[in-house]
Formats: C-alpha cells, sequence, structure tokens
C-alpha cells in the first residue's frame, strides 16, 4: 500500500509538471512541425525565463508581470535568432546554437549567480493559496495541494493558449505562417514575406518557451541557468509521445491537445520508472530512448517483427472485446427479387 500511495502521489505532481512543461512543448511544436525549421534556441531561452521571472520576484515584482516579462524577453531571443537566420543567412540549426550560448551568459547576469532561490517569498503558487479558505488548506496535505494548485494553473494556461493558437493559426498570418513551413517556395510565389514568417514562428514559439521556464521557476521555488538543459529533447518527447497516443489527427486543436497530453504522459512515465528505481541521473538517457522509440516506430511496424507484433495485439484486443457478428444481408437481392 505504501508503494501505491508513493506511486499515485508520484503521478499527482508529475501530471502538474507535464502540464507546466506542455507549455514548451507547444513553442517547441510551432518551429520543428508547422514552420519546419530546426531551432535550438529553446533550451536558453527556457532559462532565460526562468531565471529573469525568479529575479523580478525576489526584486519585489508581481509574479504573474513577471512572467509577462520573461514572454517578452523569449521573444527577443526568437527574433535574434531569426535575424541571423533569415538576414545573415546563417543556417536555422547554428543560429540557435549561437543565440543558446550567449543567453548563459546572459542568464549569469540578470541573476549574478548560477540559481536564486524563491524561499519566503510569493510566487504564482502562494498566491493562489491565500485565496483558498483556512478549511480546506488544514483539510489536505501541504504537497498535495500543491500538486492540486499546480495541475490548476497548468490546466488554465494550456487550454488558454491551446485556444488562442487556434485562434490565431486560423487567420490570415497564421494560415501563411502554417503554409510557409509546408511549401515555402508556393507562399513565396503569393507575394508573402517568408523571412518575416519565419521570424515571427521564432518570435512566438521562444515566447511559448520563456512563459514555461517561468512558471516551472515558480511552481519548483527556484530558477538556475542550466535548468534549460534538454529542454529540445523533453519538448520533442511530449509531440512524438502525443502523435503516438493519439495517431494521425485531422484538426489543428487536436494536435495543439496531444502535445499537452504526451506532455503529460511523458511526466507520468520518468515518474513511475524513477519510483521502481530507475536512478535520476539516467533520466536523461531513458528520455532519449524513448524519443528514439516513438520515432522510429513507423519503421519498427513494417518489419517482421513489427507486424507480428501488431498481429498479435491485433487478435489479442479482439479476443477481449470480442462483439456478436451480425449475419451479412445482402438488401441489393432482397430489393430486386420484391421489384419482380
Amino acid at each position: 500500500m505504501e508503494l501505491i500511495s508513493k506511486l499515485l502521489f508520484a503521478i499527482l505532481g508529475a501530471t502538474g509538471q507535464g502540464l507546466l512543461w506542455a507549455v514548451l512543448a507547444l513553442g517547441i511544436y510551432i518551429t520543428f512541425k508547422i514552420l519546419d525549421v530546426a531551432d535550438m534556441t529553446c533550451d536558453g531561452s527556457f532559462a532565460l525565463g526562468g531565471c529573469l521571472s525568479v529575479t523580478l520576484v525576489v526584486a519585489g515584482w508581481n509574479p504573474f508581470l513577471s512572467l509577462i516579462i520573461s514572454v517578452l524577453a523569449g521573444m527577443l531571443a526568437g527574433m535574434v535568432t531569426g535575424f541571423l537566420h533569415t538576414k545573415l543567412k546563417i543556417p536555422a540549426i547554428l543560429a540557435g546554437i549561437l543565440t543558446m550560448i550567449s543567453l548563459y551568459s546572459i542568464n549569469l547576469r540578470i541573476m549574478g549567480q548560477p540559481n536564486k532561490s524563491l524561499i519566503k517569498i510569493d510566487n504564482i503558487i502562494t498566491l493562489i493559496k491565500k485565496i483558498i479558505p483556512p478549511s480546506i488548506m488544514d483539510s489536505i496535505k501541504y504537497s498535495t495541494l500543491n500538486s492540486i494548485i499546480v495541475i490548476a494553473v497548468g490546466l488554465i494556461f494550456g487550454i488558454i493558449l491551446c485556444f488562442t493558437l487556434y485562434w490565431f493559426f486560423g487567420t490570415e498570418v497564421g494560415s501563411a505562417l502554417r503554409a510557409t513551413g509546408s511549401n515555402e517556395d508556393m507562399i513565396r510565389a503569393l507575394g508573402q514575406n517568408t523571412d518575416l514568417m519565419k521570424i515571427l514562428g521564432l518570435v512566438i514559439s521562444n515566447g511559448l518557451i520563456a512563459l514555461a521556464g517561468g512558471l516551472v521557476a515558480q511552481s519548483q521555488g527556484y530558477g538556475d541557468v542550466v535548468m534549460g538543459q534538454g529542454a529540445i529533447v523533453i519538448g520533442l518527447a511530449s509531440i512524438v509521445i502525443g502523435e503516438v497516443f493519439f495517431g494521425r489527427c485531422v484538426s489543428f486543436v487536436s494536435k495543439l491537445i496531444s502535445v499537452i497530453v504526451g506532455s503529460v504522459i511523458y511526466r507520468v512515465i520518468i515518474a513511475i520508472v524513477l519510483q521502481i528505481g530507475l536512478n535520476n541521473n539516467d533520466q536523461k538517457l531513458f528520455t532519449a530512448i524513448i524519443v528514439a522509440f516513438a520515432l522510429s516506430l513507423p519503421v519498427i511496424k513494417t518489419t517482421k517483427f513489427g507486424l507480428l507484433v501488431s498481429k498479435f495485439f491485433a487478435n489479442f484486443t479482439s479476443f477481449l472485446f470480442r462483439r456478436k457478428q451480425i449475419p451479412f444481408v445482402d438488401t441489393t437481392m432482397e430489393n430486386t427479387t420484391s421489384n419482380k
């Protein structure tokens, strides 16, 4: 029972963290899936959002206002990457790496030290706690209440961002941005400025990533200059896992939801594996294996082993969920006979 309770608590905490990190995954989805640009800025812009938000909160700023400043800073980082790529013709992946490296020094300048804590300082979690009645506060464990608040915050931001992105990419500018990723030559022939569309996509993407950094930093109570290390792998893992579970989604909003669900599933998997006994130092390796396996699934399914496994699971599920077979009636023959 103790192991089960630990697992349930770990899953609860992982769900909240997954919803916060889903904001990062949405930002990465814009560049890698919509814009079709390999942007490596995300590791730096995630840490930028976290470090800037923590520094402003420590300085006495409102935690929600600090998130807005973090978003603007992330947008500026995306604009720099876009300028290097489109105007100076530096390859996208290299432009992102250059921005990411420079952001490490900038984050150190912002905080003045490698990390900074929010102990005994109000953040978005503590501000929400002050609204909750004392009777509810006393009836729920401190750690459980924290997880519930993080889940609520993550859900609110996730819903708002999903509807906002769905609306934006349905506009003329958003459609042009999506078309730039699908067929750059065609959209250029239609008179659109593809360089501007790329910069816009990178600005929006890194703004969301910086927002995720601010949310995660405030939820965990500290900011660190290396907190964005491996963020791109985590974001890609969320996207790939969402695609595996949702299949080929048709509508755009379902694709956005699949990214959020994939982020939650990824965090839950990591939490369960850590509770079972995986060394925390092996977390990055485990993440890389998950991403590699998910990306190679289409190829694995075409092999003899993949076909055998697919056939086995198909037979197994049909055995579990066996339905009554309805006899086939040839209505065409019946109608012909009755007409005669």
